[in-house]
């Protein structure tokens, strides 16, 4: 359990963007200004493919920060900043901050789903910086 003190710094709020989109020429434009939308050093990115009907673990990180951009088709957030879990729809050109201590996972993907993560941190195989077990969440968010 952390204190007071320490958990105050991640109360920043999660929040949803709508990315322009610019067509022209037969295609489409998305840009992403990263210091709108990212208020952290981008460190690292990554995307998931998710077949139709796949979710993916939930859990938090105490110190990572994300922003996940959906890309292509859809899905469905869950997030969880300790006042119960909300279930918000992604769709393509939407992207959505996760700071540290927010509960989260997706799951309903369908059309080819394609998701973009930028993260606050460089990659790394050791989970201390998870929390995996909502329960355990529950109690570290009191």
């Amino acid at each position: 359990m952390i204190n007071e003190a320490d958990f105050s710094k991640y109360l920043n709020q999660w929040n949803i963007h709508n990315l322009k989109k610019f067509s022209n020429r037969g295609y489409t434009l998305t840009p992403v200004e990263l210091k709108d939308v990212a208020p952290f050093e981008v460190k690292r990115l990554y995307y998931m493919e998710l077949p139709d009907d796949v979710a993916t673990g939930e859990h938090c990180h105490k110190v990572e920060e994300e922003l996940f951009i959906q890309v292509r088709g859809s899905s469905t957030i869950i997030i969880d900043q300790g006042n119960g879990k909300e279930e918000i729809s992604l769709q393509s050109g939407k992207a959505i901050y996760v700071p540290a201590y927010v509960w989260h996972g997706f799951k309903s993907p369908i059309s080819d789903c394609l998701i973009l993560a930028l993260s606050s941190t460089n990659y790394s195989d050791d989970r201390s910086d998870y929390i995996e077990n909502y329960e355990e969440y529950l109690k570290v968010r009191k």
